[in-house]
């Protein structure tokens, strides 16, 4: 793999690894499941039960393992070709994926907040109109 290939896959790959994140933990569609996970994470007597439950809870702990498995999928190495490839490619795609989580976040934050002010206008507008 050339240096402008593992570049790019190292911009590419991250981003099937944060939607998966995002997706599982914060859109409805999982909304049952996450709320099931939440509450098994603060009841559960074992550590190793919470901190299992808490994973699929958290993006950036979730990230991790997706990106494990996005690396035996795709065998992707950064850097180095034998197992500090590996490690150096984990890394760096969890990190680049919160990134994208991130800015995503950012995003739907944003849009939130202008459809709020524009329904706050179009309430003034409506008061306006009344008189």
């Amino acid at each position: 793999m050339s240096a402008g290939e593992a570049l790019l896959s190292l911009l590419i790959l991250p981003i099937p690894i944060a939607s998966i994140a995002w997706t599982v933990t914060h859109e409805e569609v999982f909304h049952e499941l996450r709320d099931w996970c939440q509450t098994r994470s603060r009841m559960c007597h074992r550590l190793y039960q919470r901190k299992f439950f808490y994973m699929l809870t958290c993006e950036y702990c979730f990230s991790h393992w997706i990106t494990l498995l996005t690396l035996l999928l795709t065998r992707y190495r950064l850097l180095y070709p034998d197992w500090r490839g590996y490690l150096v490619a984990f890394f760096s795609l969890v990190w680049i994926a919160n990134v994208y989580m991130s800015f995503y976040g950012r995003i739907r934050l944003d849009i939130k907040r202008e459809r709020v002010e524009i329904a706050v206008k179009e309430k003034e507008k409506e008061a306006v109109l009344q008189r």
